[in-house]
């Protein structure tokens, strides 16, 4: 997995980092609505770890996929993954 960042240590993180991608891509790849609070409480993993995550997949080394946003209410979004056809 190509991780990187100043304070990436990949043996601290990458099986973390590996595992929450892994558990994000397979709840979201269906292209459903899904709030952060929901992603987490499927994957079992902090919101901000679901938000990193979901990050990660529109770059280019994880495959350049969208993630659409929506505005819910009060500052409540939700978010679903379109998988690139490329990919």
């Amino acid at each position: 997995m190509p991780f990187g960042g100043t304070t990436y240590d990949p043996e601290r993180d990458k099986e973390r980092l590996k595992t929450q991608l892994f558990n994000v891509w397979a709840l979201m790849k269906d292209g459903r609505w899904r709030t952060l609070e929901q992603i987490s409480a499927r994957v079992g993993c902090p919101e901000a770890s679901v938000s990193a995550r979901l990050r990660d997949f529109r770059k280019r080394k994880f495959g350049g996929h969208t993630v659409e946003r929506e505005y819910v209410k009060r500052g409540l979004f939700k978010y679903r993954l379109i998988v690139n056809e490329d990919y």
